[in-house]
């Protein structure tokens, strides 16, 4: 039975003060517990070799917060020492070189075939990219060599050549002619907004040359936005829009929109697609638009 050493009982009070088990260590260090258990307890026989002795307290002491050198150095007479052949032994037998160097070796060979259909299927992709870019240059050239003029010439000079039958001779040409009577376009209606009355905020502008008054205003900043028909009452929700908003109201059936904006510098107003050239250039102001019909222009 094996008791713990002063070094050990220093390991070990450490570990505990920084809540690690025995099982948290060894994931830490990945030094199997009864290695650590060895070491606490002072049993270095169970160990490789004194080379790992050393090697095993410096991690356990780096771990839990120590200073690993100047445990080394305190305690050096409970360590036991190493000797020179078998620092050597260490390197050249060490059972992590060892597994490195196997896993590095089986890696490699597991990753070789991968490597080897990636070569097989980049050089797949460059025959048949090398095999499509010449058909395709095939049927170019083919497309050009077709030249429709030469079979447009060879068919005029089929029909030139066809005999006339005695019907087609004695037939006028200009019996068949019949006269085209005038066709009358009706007059293209467009759209007028006439130039705006300015009345202080207020500028009204007329729309004749349609029956519709769709109205639409996009904004390209900050600005109060509302829209209300002749009786004042609210078409649109009227309040702050940002760059980017786009309002829109059918105001047909009103034949009559009153746009107050509070920004009119960032909004534009559209009826029908088409823009109001603004009559004034105040910041707040009332755009009214008025839709006349041609019974009312005819008034």
């Amino acid at each position: 039975m094996f008791f713990l050493t002063e070094l050990g009982a220093r390991l070990k009070e450490a570990r505990l003060a920084k809540g690690y088990s025995l099982d948290d260590l060894q994931e830490i260090t990945k030094i199997q517990k009864r290695y650590l258990i060895g070491i606490e307890e002072g049993n270095y026989s169970i160990m490789p070799g004194s080379f790992y002795v050393r090697a095993f307290i410096k991690q356990y002491a780096e771990a839990v917060g120590l200073d690993a050198e100047q445990i080394l150095t305190e305690y050096r007479s409970d360590i036991p020492m190493v000797q020179k052949e078998e620092v050597a032994q260490s390197f050249t037998h060490s059972p992590s070189r060892r597994k490195m160097t196997s896993s590095s070796n089986s890696k490699m060979m597991e990753a070789m075939p991968k490597l080897i259909v990636a070569l097989f299927a980049i050089v797949i992709l460059v025959v048949i990219t090398t095999l499509y870019m010449q058909k395709t240059s095939n049927v170019s050239d083919v497309v050009e060599d077709d030249n429709k003029p030469i079979e447009y010439e060879q068919n005029q000079n089929s029909l030139q050549n066809k005999p006339q039958t005695p019907e087609e001779d004695e037939k006028d040409p200009e019996e068949d002619v019949q006269p085209e009577e005038p066709v009358q376009q009706e007059p293209e209606v467009v759209q007028v907004i006439s130039p705006g009355v300015a009345d202080g905020e207020n500028t009204t502008y007329e729309v004749t040359g349609t029956d519709t008054l769709n109205i639409r205003i996009e904004v390209s900043g900050l600005t109060w936005v509302g829209i209300r028909n002749e009786q004042r009452r609210e078409q649109v929700e009227a309040r702050s829009y940002n760059a980017g908003d786009v309002v829109e109201h059918d105001s047909t059936e009103n034949g009559y929109a009153r746009i107050r904006l509070g920004n009119a510098k960032a909004a534009k107003v559209y009826v029908n697609d088409e823009e109001v050239q603004y009559a004034q250039d105040r910041t707040t102001q009332n755009i009214i638009i008025k839709l006349v019909k041609e019974e009312q222009q005819g008034e």
